[in-house]
């Protein structure tokens, strides 16, 4: 929630700040309460994904 809240402030580097540190917990051996790393995984690739759009926006509409 804290990234999409950065990204839509436009705070783009407080949001690559928290994927890094995101990054950084997933990295580690995972305890027996992340179940699902597969959907954890997804997820950080989608928050890649969107804060990659939001500093290439020229990119994204010419592709449409």
């Amino acid at each position: 929630m804290a990234f999409h809240q950065a990204c839509d402030h436009g705070e783009l580097e407080v949001a690559s700040e928290l994927l890094r540190i995101l990054e950084t917990v997933i990295a580690r051996p995972a305890p027996h309460v992340m179940r699902d790393r597969r959907q954890v995984v997804e997820s950080l690739v989608a928050a890649h994904h969107r804060l990659w759009e939001l500093r290439h926006p020229e990119l994204r509409h010419a592709a449409d």
